[in-house]
């Protein structure tokens, strides 16, 4: 059984979201990776294999979050998105399993050539982009 949130602080300053739950543990959510794993079909698409990347994020933060009956929240970012309902599942799962999602963010973002601050291309995919195919003056 997925436990309940029994409080959610959401702290601005350090754009991060506590989840406490009734056995007294409480983890933080950074809003990043609230914002770039959100589960609205902007981000996920609509179906497997229509999810998009969203990069540039880093600094983002959430400016209020509103209840969604008793099983969920919609937070709404700085950058404008509001359309993700996050349920208590995602966000247990957001706090078990952020370090594994970390890696498969940056591990996605290495892949694409592109980072977490906006306008931020590795230098591997600039070289890629300017560098002539074979066979062309």
């Amino acid at each position: 059984m997925i436990p309940v949130p029994t409080k959610l602080t959401l702290h601005r300053a350090s754009r991060v979201l506590d989840v406490t739950y009734d056995d007294g543990a409480t983890y933080s959510i950074p809003a990043e990776l609230m914002r770039v794993y959100s589960p609205s079909a902007e981000v996920r698409g609509h179906g497997p294999g229509q999810e998009k990347l969203v990069w540039g994020k880093r600094n983002v933060g959430i400016d209020h979050i509103e209840a969604v009956g008793s099983y969920a929240i919609r937070p709404v970012f700085d950058d404008g998105h509001d359309s993700g309902l996050y349920g208590w599942p995602l966000l247990h799962e957001f706090c078990m399993q952020q370090d594994a999602l970390w890696q498969d963010y940056n591990e996605r973002l290495d892949a694409a050539g592109v980072g977490r601050d906006p306008g931020v291309r590795t230098l591997d995919s600039v070289v890629k982009q300017y560098t002539p195919t074979a066979g062309k003056p």
